[in-house]
């Protein structure tokens, strides 16, 4: 897994410029239309703006305006939904289900899971199925990789791991994920150790994680030492779907950088899409309008943008992340 980061930038360079509907006529401009882009090797196309389902869709208080707020982004092309079985206590994955199966055939669902044992995760990954109102998941993510201690409980005989390849088997689970916000080297060896398909990672221009501080959770930066290239190399490397998350680092950037930049900063990197929470309805139409007009930044600009982060800002971004389970 020893891919050097002149590779790496290559392949970042390559992935955003080939990614479906970003070269091949269904890119920026076309009415209607999301750009899309396969999702690792599964076989499975997503549009590389991804609807997040935790606590930023748990702000809309009323339930008919989710549930609007959820439509609206399904018809103006948003294919991937994104959620857990612990957002709000299961209020997340209830709201989607309402609406789910008139959708289900032309969407992606991912949850995720926070059992560590088998007999945890199969509980959870019942009452999910029943919450949202399917018969299968596309997607199940481990949730929040948080150590070395977290990856051992994980990947024991009895762990979550096993549970859920088993239900891959079964064709109830189509990939097998893992999360992580602030454990970069932890996620490098968890992908190099098993056989995930996908992975979400916080992937922003403040290279940064997010943690527990005081007074709440605190984005912090990584520098070299971050997921961009720790464990987005590996993930590159085995053709994994990846989902960029914490994009905005909640919240805690946009005053460093306009949106644009830093939607276009995660999404010029080898990914599949970026999962943002949009608390507003206004939010829906601009992230769906940036996605459509959305252009690969050059590795330069990238860098600029992310060395133009204070470096005061970038600390404070990391210490967020940590144990961050957007709940």
């Amino acid at each position: 897994m020893d891919l050097s980061r002149r590779q790496f930038i290559q392949a970042a360079a390559v992935g955003a410029a080939v990614a479906p509907g970003l070269g091949s006529g269904a890119g920026a401009g076309e009415a209607g239309r999301l750009p899309t882009r396969p999702f690792g090797k599964t076989g499975m196309e997503v549009s590389i703006l991804g609807f997040g389902s935790g606590s930023r869709f748990l702000m809309y208080t009323e339930e008919d305006e989710a549930l609007a707020a959820l439509t609206r982004a399904l018809e103006s092309g948003i294919t991937y939904i994104d959620t857990a079985h612990n957002y709000g206590g299961g209020k997340s994955e209830e709201r989607i289900g309402r609406i789910l199966p008139e959708w289900r055939d032309r969407v992606t669902v991912a949850t995720k899971l926070a059992g560590r044992t088998g007999d945890e995760a199969k509980r959870q990954l019942e009452l999910s199925l029943e919450r949202l109102k399917t018969d299968r998941l596309d997607v199940v993510h481990i949730h929040a990789l948080s150590g070395p201690e977290d990856l051992a409980r994980i990947e024991a005989p009895d762990g979550v791991l096993r549970a859920l390849y088993k239900a891959r088997d079964e064709k109830i689970v189509r990939a097998v994920g893992i999360s992580c916000h602030a454990a970069p080297a932890t996620l490098k060896t968890a992908l190099e150790r098993h056989d995930f398909d996908a992975t979400q990672m916080a992937l922003n221009a403040a290279m940064a994680r997010m943690a527990d501080a005081r007074g709440g959770m605190k984005a912090t930066p990584m520098g070299r030492e971050g997921f961009e290239d720790l464990a987005l190399p590996v993930a590159v490397e085995k053709g994994l779907g990846i989902i960029a998350m914490k994009v905005f680092a909640q919240e805690q950037i946009l005053a460093d950088a306009p949106v644009e930049k830093l939607l276009a900063y995660s999404l010029s990197l080898p990914v599949s899409l970026a999962s943002l929470g949009m608390p507003k309805p206004e939010h829906i139409e601009r992230n769906i309008e940036l996605a459509r007009a959305f252009v690969p930044m050059p590795d330069d600009e990238r860098r600029r943008l992310s060395d133009s982060i204070a470096n005061a800002r970038k600390a404070a971004v990391v210490e967020f992340f940590r144990d961050h389970l957007d709940a």
